[in-house]
């Protein structure tokens, strides 16, 4: 499968104004067909009621990261769904902290793509991701 070099930073940048993604902070710095990267600056709407970054921010942040990875392997018509995924956090993050995360995938196949994003809160080791995504062919004509 050959990676769509039109699935750029630049186009990310475009496309998530006013979606989940773009209201959460996170900027995709980085795509390539087998590298994702990206950073998202942690503030108040990021936090639970005790002061961290809620689970859901960080699975939120890593499933953007492999879901810009799986448009840039997608062949030319199909989408893609998630179907499933699993975090860990190991460290708390806070306000003022910096996320940075990679992703690679794992199995890049005809009807799913894996990627692993292993997320970082200021340079330690802060989160480990792994989703499946459904490829999902164009309706037939």
């Amino acid at each position: 499968m050959t990676g769509n070099s039109l699935i750029t930073p630049e186009l990310y940048c475009e496309r998530i104004a006013g979606s989940f993604p773009g209201d959460l902070g996170i900027e995709v710095t980085s795509i390539e067909d087998d590298r994702v990267e990206a950073r998202m600056a942690v503030d108040k709407r990021h936090l639970h009621p005790g002061g961290y970054v809620h689970g859901g921010v960080w699975v939120a942040f890593a499933d953007t990261v492999a879901a810009w990875g799986t448009f840039r392997n997608l062949p030319a018509g199909h989408d893609f769904t998630t179907i499933e995924l699993k975090t860990n956090v190991f460290a708390p993050a806070t306000t003022g902290d910096l996320l940075t995360a990679v992703g690679v995938p794992l199995h890049r196949g005809r009807r799913t793509q894996v990627w692993e994003v292993r997320c970082e809160s200021n340079g330690r080791n802060g989160a480990f991701f792994v989703c499946t995504q459904m490829v999902v062919a164009p309706p037939e004509a």
